[in-house]
């Protein structure tokens, strides 16, 4: 597996202003891994949109697989399904998966998903539809997009574009790319008019929560038990970060309120 601290190859940018909820990124998702909608490894945020396209009031995105540069999932997974590859893919083997969802305690971006309606339920995640980038092809959801909200290409690329486009239109965009340093970086990138609060985007400090798996392998009652520990440990240090900004995002609002009552 390739060193975490290596840059992921192939990257996202999506534009958070350009997204009109239309699903087709859902639609394509579905088709490409001939899966039921509500099993597609993406989704949009519950936020809607308002307004008439291109100019809207209220955003929403479509949201992802991370692909983190130091994934908190690989490092959770005690069977190693999960794993990250020389591309910087956070690629998932449901032939190897157990179903037990550590991986879903562990990342800080609430990714992972579960197979509740079926009688062996397995994770679902986004593998950046690694079979169609060994065809030359690009991934089902930024083929289908209409607005272009979801583009991709190699990682610098789409990290110098996400700059370029916030430097030539400060008064469109927050001055933030979300992923450019989240959970240490990820391969996918948003740029977005309003902070990402208000889209619903999980908050995730600079740092990975990533930790060492190496001991699991040995597969003893003790090594499993300190796994727990350890996962309870990330789940806190998660829990504790997106309640500290939540409890900062409440008191911008209430001084911004009170300024406004003045």
């Amino acid at each position: 597996m390739a060193e975490h601290s290596s840059a992921p190859r192939y990257g996202f940018l999506i534009d958070v202003s350009l997204c009109i909820d239309c699903r087709s990124c859902m639609v394509a998702c579905s088709v490409e891994n001939e899966v039921p909608m509500h099993s597609t490894r993406i989704w949009i945020k519950e936020t809607g949109v308002t307004g008439t396209f291109p100019d809207l009031q209220r955003f929403t995105g479509p949201y992802h697989c991370m692909h983190c540069v130091d994934p908190s999932c690989v490092s959770a997974c005690t069977v190693s399904a999960l794993q990250r590859n020389e591309d910087g893919i956070v690629t998932y083997d449901r032939d190897v998966c157990i179903g037990c969802r550590y991986c879903m305690y562990a990342c800080p971006f609430e990714v992972p998903n579960y197979e509740w309606e079926e009688a062996l339920p397995l994770v679902v995640k986004c593998d950046m539809c690694f079979a169609r980038l060994q065809e030359g092809q690009q991934p089902a959801c930024a083929t289908t997009c209409p607005t272009g909200a979801i583009k991709f290409g190699k990682y610098e690329d789409m990290l110098n574009e996400a700059y370029r486009l916030i430097e030539e239109n400060p008064g469109k965009y927050v001055n933030h790319i979300y992923g450019e340093t989240e959970n240490g970086g990820t391969a996918t990138l948003y740029i977005s008019p309003v902070p990402f609060e208000e889209l619903g985007f999980p908050i995730a400090g600079t740092t990975s929560t990533a930790f060492s798996n190496r001991l699991v392998t040995e597969g003893t009652p003790l090594v499993a038990g300190a796994m727990l520990v350890g996962l309870s440990g990330v789940y806190l240090t998660i829990k504790h970060q997106k309640e500290e900004a939540e409890a900062e995002r409440r008191e911008a609002e209430q001084q911004k309120a009170a300024g406004e009552e003045e």
